[in-house]
């Protein structure tokens, strides 16, 4: 899995280059992301297409590039011990703008099944308390998708 991880990203330049630091960032949103997939220990794939779509759209990736991130986040979080160090690397680079984007569209995978799981909330609520992003924000995201 970390051969794959660096594989990927020295495809995509060196450690110091700051398209680095950016494809970072994506597998740690992306990962977050997919762990949401886990939380109510069902398999859907409207979930899974959900998260390749986010991250196809957010980040304006190809098809191809989607599917890679998309691996590499899948192998990254169930090998990820806690959602700390993701949230961590999205809290240092990303404004809250973005983080608040992130947990909208953990509210969009959330609802992609047509139910929303009490650990999937939970999941929810523990994301946004480490990405600092406001209860009033938490619940707008959540309204946002709601009203779509």
């Amino acid at each position: 899995m970390i051969k794959n991880i660096l594989s990927f990203f020295d495809k995509l330049g060196s450690k110091n280059e700051p398209a680095n630091q950016e494809h970072q960032l994506k597998l740690a949103s992306a990962s977050l992301l997919i762990e949401m997939i886990r939380m109510d220990h069902k398999i859907d794939q409207t979930e899974h297409d959900m998260v390749k779509m986010l991250i196809k759209n957010d980040f304006k990736l190809s098809d191809d590039e989607a599917e890679t991130l998309f691996t590499l986040a899948e192998e990254e979080s169930e090998n990820a011990v806690d959602y700390y160090r993701f949230a961590k690397l999205i809290n240092k680079e990303y404004d809250n703008e973005t983080k608040v984007k992130i947990v909208e569209n953990l509210w969009h995978i959330a609802y992609a099944d047509g139910e929303l799981d009490k650990y999937e909330e939970h999941y929810l609520r523990k994301v946004a308390e480490l990405l600092h992003v406001p209860h009033k924000e938490f619940i707008k995201a959540k309204h946002r998708v709601l009203e779509k």
